[in-house]
């Protein structure tokens, strides 16, 4: 996008990729039901349309975890893009018109300027997504499936168990304890990730 010179289509991709952004998930999971629901959803109607068998998303583990995966990068891509857009628009505009007097195109613009000067921001935000891997959004993992029993096993985390043990049980104890490992292990993943960044590029490092 920082390659665009076209504004208003420009402000069409933003807007695009921003706008699942500011959907919630349960409005999200309503949406979803009504395509992979049994009864009324528009794929399991297409399947019968065909003479097939529907199929009972909500009862198949074997197809969330893509299913989440794909939910929350599409939710997610264009509010995380944002960094990296005002990145790679604040890159002095000498470096490309050296690269285009050298012959370079567009893609090797990106490859030889762009990527080089986000690079550092990339691997910041990679430090702090290490850290924060067993923190997930409960919407997604909770709400989404719809709490279905027989996904537990993949949709499963630690959030999802905290949310489910105060809800069922109100032992605190358990889930606070769960809790504080929850981010002890977080800042052991960064002091961690943050150490191999440091010998491989410190000033990439977060400190």
């Amino acid at each position: 996008m920082s390659q665009l010179r076209n504004r208003r289509l420009l402000k069409v991709y933003q807007t695009s990729m921003l706008f699942p952004y500011f959907i919630s998930w349960p409005i999200m999971a309503a949406f979803l039901y009504a395509f992979l629901s049994t009864d009324k959803g528009v794929i399991n109607h297409l399947i019968q349309s065909m003479n097939g068998t529907p199929i009972d998303f909500y009862n198949t583990p074997g197809i969330w975890p893509l299913l989440i995966i794909f939910l929350g990068v599409w939710k997610g891509i264009g509010y995380n893009s944002i960094l990296y857009f005002a990145t790679a628009m604040g890159i002095d505009p000498a470096y490309y018109d050296a690269a285009m007097m050298d012959g370079a195109n567009k893609w090797q613009q990106i490859k030889h300027v762009t990527l080089p000067h986000i690079l550092p921001v990339a691997t910041l935000m990679l430090i702090l997504n290490i850290g924060g891997m067993f923190r997930t959004d409960i919407g997604l993992f909770y709400i989404v499936p719809k709490a279905s029993a027989p996904l537990i096993n993949v949709t499963q985390t630690f959030d999802t168990y905290i949310y489910r043990a105060l809800s069922t049980s109100s032992d605190l104890g358990m889930s606070t304890a769960a809790g504080l490992m929850q981010s002890l292990v977080g800042v052991l993943l960064i002091l961690g990730s943050n150490a191999i960044v440091r010998k491989l590029q410190p000033e990439s490092s977060l400190f």
